[in-house]
């Protein structure tokens, strides 16, 4: 049976991936589609055929793996191209989420999920929806500085999500990660503890 699942979502440079690193080193499963998705992708991997095919040689780079900057500039500003590629790739990571979960120990697991609010919340898939939150002038320095993208190129992406407030409105949970990381464990703890009872109760009923 799969376990009981919680949907983890947050725009770009909100701090997922923190958070599910804390939630794992409490031995929680956890089940990245951003991850899944850079599988499908490297080469030899089962979205490269499709990819070539709908989007030709210029999407795939020398070493057989998707061109990731190649796909973005591609896609950005081009919907009919982003949805066929996420008509590509979607179903994909959905199958090999599903299988992961199947797989996955304890009572309850973490299924990561960027675009969650985008793509909308299915609740035979999720429990519940927990959203890390910050400011978007936070999101904005914290993705400069490690992709070294401009401001307006940081912008543009955030133009293509889900508005802070629409994330919040679909969240159960929320996580701020606005401040120090330090302040993460403690708010990780405490809904590691709120999810493992909703899990036992769920295998009580």
């Amino acid at each position: 049976m799969k376990p009981y699942t919680v949907g983890l979502t947050g725009g770009i440079g909100s701090g997922k991936s923190a958070v599910a690193g804390l939630f794992a080193k409490l031995g929680v499963h956890v089940v990245d589609s951003d991850e899944i998705a850079h599988e499908l992708t490297r080469c030899g991997g089962e979205g490269i055929a499709p990819l070539r095919a709908a989007f030709g040689a210029a999407a795939i780079a020398a070493d057989g793996s998707l061109d990731r900057v190649a796909m973005r500039k591609l896609v950005f500003g081009d919907a009919p191209a982003r949805k066929r590629l996420e008509a590509i790739l979607h179903p994909l990571i959905r199958a090999e989420s599903a299988r992961r979960l199947e797989r996955a120990a304890g009572p309850y697991a973490l299924l990561v999920i960027p675009l969650l609010v985008e793509g909308g919340v299915d609740r035979s898939r999720t429990a519940r929806v927990l959203v890390v939150d910050c400011p978007e002038a936070v999101q904005v320095a914290r993705v400069m500085q490690r992709s070294g993208l401009s401001e307006a190129e940081v912008r543009a992406i955030l133009g293509s999500q889900a508005t802070r407030e629409q994330r919040l409105a679909a969240a159960d949970d929320v996580i701020d990660n606005g401040g120090a990381p330090q302040a993460l464990e403690g708010q990780v703890a405490r809904l590691h503890e709120k999810y493992l009872t909703f899990a036992r109760l769920r295998t009580a009923s």
